[in-house]
Order: structure tokens, then C-alpha cells, then sequence
């Protein structure tokens, strides 16, 4: 299963994949790596700055806020306010920089104030009335405590590691120069303790390699809630995204209509349109023969009838293709197996419907098995495919299997990337699976809604 999905996902499977596969497996494992690497000492870096920029922080958000809500009983203090919540802002870009650079955490820009009116006015009641200038506040706020905490544990771990794991290069200094035999484990009036043979400075530095080496998960640890903090307060709001998400899926399915309309111009231009021109002028050649040589007219109307036969199954091809009336009528099990019988190999289908979705979500997934058995018609080489329906709870689901060559993939910009775009605009998912050789199963996920009074 696992070459199944590097394949079918466009990863490198190759023999010289093995051995770059093995190679790693004979590197240093991560646990031994961990305190040498790049990432942990990025990650002890932020830690440490986060306390003293914690302090500026909650330093200027109180002052600042403290002194906005002092003035409020004059007209000071909004501006004041204002004024704290926009630095508040600002401090955001900042921090959203850091963590982007020490922790690779990469947050979206949170939405930019909207002015409801120009002036100053309107600027203040932007901000004002701004969740991200609140959550800015409130992060910062916060920062302090928990930068606090981080910082103390892990300064404390950091040095207790190193210390111990480096004390038999440095346990003589304190003979010479504290005038104790070394570290001191416990001592009275009577008895003390030290760390000073061979096999007690063995086992401290035994101790503190093992301090060393859960430090930087320890630090790791401790940073995953800067991250969730940079993220849930400094970032975009779950609002934001979706609106961003709608307006992108609004531009798709307005730039897939427009291609469409397009499709079906073209189409009529190009096909019936034409051959009902054709057909116009052949009857009027056929009407002025018509006395003269009574059986060239006969030949050019049965050719007339001819052309309206063709002219009318393109039209019908057509209709098809805009919305099916066996779709309508019968729905999707019907009209799945229409679309079955015009494919170029046997096609098994299985509709396990209780009730018929509602008739956008009937007419999406109508149209993306169509065009998935297209595709197994024109580029599969298969001898057989099946689709199967089902719902799964809140979810439609489709799946289109065939025995082709396989090597369908999303990344090369095909017609299954249009079509995963399409099924996105509706909170649609598509997943492809298909290594080299096959099978290919396409498998499409659609939100379901039920049918209402038709």
C-alpha cells in the first residue's frame, strides 16, 4: 500500500529512492541528533528572547491600555485606545516574524482593518471594532507568564545538562580554586558528600547526557504552545479564512460557468448551428431542382433528412451535457448508468441511496463520474471499471475504479486538477489513487444535502 500511494502521488519509488531510504536509516538517530541540530538551537533562541520581549509587551499594552481607560471620561482616551490596540497590532507583525524565522511557523496575515468611512474617525472605529487588534492585546497580555515559565525551565535544564555532561573536564576546578573535592551531593556537620571518583564522575556525566539530550524536546515542548498562541491570536480567525476560502471558491465556480458558456457556444457554433445552415441552403437547392430534375432534389432531401438526424443527436448530445432529464426524472442511479453504457468498456455501477441528494450536489456528482469515466475511455486502456455511490453520513461519496495503466495524478495539471478544483468550490474533496501499472481508484467526497420538494 505504501508504493501504492508514493506512485500515485508522483513520489520518487525508484531503486535509487531504496538506497536514499536506507541511507537515512543509517544516519544518527533523532534522539542522539536532536541537540546538535539547527532547529533546537533556533527553538532555545526563542525561548530566551521571549522573556525580555514578553516584559516590553505587557509592559506597553498595560501602560497604554491602563491610560486609554483612565481618559475614557474625556474624549483622550478612545484615540489613546485605539492607539494601544494598533501598536498592539504592529507587535503581531513582529512576533509573527520571529516565530516564522526561529520556529518556522508560517501564519497568514490576519484581515486588514476596514474602513467603514475615511478620516480619523473611521480609523479608530476600525481598530476598535477589530477582533485582531483584541486578540494582539490579549496575546500579548499573556505572553508574559508563560514566557516566564518557559524560560526558567528551560535555562534550568539547559545549563543542568551541559554542566553535568561536560563536569569531568572541569570537576579539578573546584579543588583548586573552591577548596571542595567536588560537586557536593549532601553534607552536615559530620558527613559530606562529593563527586569525586572516577565512577561518580562517570555517572554525573551520565546523568547530564541525558538532561542534554531531553532538552531540546523538552524546549520543542514548550514552543508548540508559542505555536498555538502565534497561530490562535496572531493569525487569521477561523471567520476570516472560510470568508477567504468562499471567495475563492465563489471565483471558481463563476470562472467554471463562464467555461461553460463557452463550451456550449462553441459547440452550437460549431456543430448544430452549422449543419442547420447546411441544411437551409440543401433545401433551397433542392426546392429550385424540384422542376427540373425531380430525383437530384429527392437525393438532396434524403440528404437534408440526414443532416437533421445528425443535427438533432448533437443536440441532444448537447442537452446532455448541461443537466440530463434522466437525472432529473430518475436520478442518479438511472442517469449513472446511461453514462455507463456510452463508455468504451463494461462499467458496473452501485447507487446505495436511501433518498436522492439535493439537485446541485445530484448534478455535481453526475458530472464528475461522467468525466471520470471519460477519462477511462480516452487514457486508461482498461478492461473493466466500476462506480459506486454511497452515503456515509453528512457525505456523498463516489468511487471510480479501472484495471487501466494507472499513473493518473492531480500534481500534473489535468483535467482531474479542474475537476478537483471544481469539487473544492463546494467543499468537495477528490483523492487519487493510481501507481504505475493500476489500478486507479478515484474516490470524491461531497457535502450531502437532502432532497426537497421538487
Amino acid at each position: 500500500m505504501a508504493t501504492e500511494y508514493g506512485q500515485g502521488y508522483g513520489l520518487p519509488t525508484g531503486p535509487g529512492h531504496a538506497r536514499g531510504v536506507g541511507g537515512r536509516g543509517r544516519r544518527m538517530p533523532a534522539a542522539l541528533r536532536a541537540p546538535v541540530e539547527g532547529r533546537a538551537w533556533r527553538e532555545l533562541a526563542y525561548v530566551l528572547l521571549s522573556l525580555p520581549i514578553s516584559i516590553l509587551l505587557f509592559t506597553y499594552a498595560v501602560t497604554m491600555v491602563s491610560l486609554g481607560a483612565g481618559l475614557l471620561v474625556t474624549f483622550l482616551g478612545v484615540p489613546v485606545l485605539a492607539a494601544a490596540l494598533a501598536g498592539c497590532r504592529g507587535i503581531g507583525s513582529v512576533e509573527r516574524a520571529r516565530a516564522r524565522g526561529l520556529l518556522g511557523l508560517d501564519v497568514g496575515e490576519p484581515q486588514p482593518l476596514r474602513l467603514k468611512r475615511q478620516g480619523f474617525m473611521g480609523w479608530i472605529g476600525a481598530v476598535l471594532k477589530s477582533g485582531t487588534s483584541w486578540r494582539a492585546l490579549l496575546y500579548s497580555v499573556l505572553q508574559l507568564p508563560w514566557a516566564v515559565l518557559s524560560f526558567t525551565v528551560t535555562v534550568t535544564v539547559w545549563t543542568l545538562g551541559w554542566s553535568l555532561v561536560t563536569y569531568p573536564l572541569w570537576f579539578w576546578v573546584l579543588p583548586m580554586y573552591a577548596g571542595q573535592d567536588g560537586i557536593q551531593l549532601y553534607g552536615d556537620e559530620q558527613h559530606s558528600i562529593y563527586l569525586d571518583n572516577p565512577f561518580e564522575i562517570a555517572v554525573t556525566a551520565g546523568v547530564g547526557l541525558l538532561f542534554t539530550l531531553a532538552t531540546p524536546w523538552i524546549v520543542r515542548a514548550l514552543t508548540m504552545v508559542d505555536r498555538l498562541m502565534v497561530h490562535g491570536l496572531l493569525g487569521p480567525s477561523r471567520l476570516a479564512t472560510r470568508v477567504v476560502e468562499l471567495e475563492s471558491d465563489r471565483g471558481v465556480v463563476v470562472d467554471t460557468a463562464a467555461a461553460d458558456l463557452r463550451r456550449i457556444e462553441r459547440d452550437l457554433h460549431d456543430g448544430a448551428q452549422a449543419r442547420l445552415v447546411n441544411l437551409a441552403m440543401d433545401l433551397g437547392l433542392a426546392k429550385e431542382k424540384l422542376r427540373e430534375d425531380p430525383q437530384a432534389a429527392a437525393r438532396m432531401v434524403d440528404e437534408a433528412h440526414g443532416e437533421v438526424k445528425t443535427a438533432l443527436q448533437e443536440l441532444r448530445d448537447l442537452a446532455r451535457g448541461i443537466h440530463p432529464a434522466v437525472l432529473t426524472d430518475r436520478g442518479l442511479d438511472a442517469a449513472l448508468s446511461s453514462v455507463a453504457s456510452r463508455c468504451t468498456v463494461p462499467v458496473q455501477v452501485e447507487v446505495d441511496l436511501s433518498e436522492r441528494p439535493a439537485p446541485a450536489i445530484e448534478g455535481i456528482a453526475y458530472f464528475t463520474v461522467s468525466e471520470l469515466l471519460q477519462n477511462v475511455s480516452k487514457h486508461s486502456r482498461a478492461t473493466w471499471a466500476a462506480v459506486e455511490v454511497w452515503r456515509s453520513e453528512d457525505r456523498l461519496m463516489l468511487q471510480v475504479v479501472d484495471n487501466g495503466v494507472g499513473g493518473a495524478d492531480l500534481s500534473r495539471g489535468s483535467g482531474l486538477a479542474g475537476l478537483a478544483e471544481r469539487l473544492d468550490a463546494v467543499d468537495g474533496i477528490l483523492v487519487v489513487d493510481s501507481p504505475a501499472g493500476g489500478p486507479t481508484r478515484v474516490t470524491a467526497e461531497l457535502p450531502w444535502r437532502a432532497e426537497r420538494a421538487r
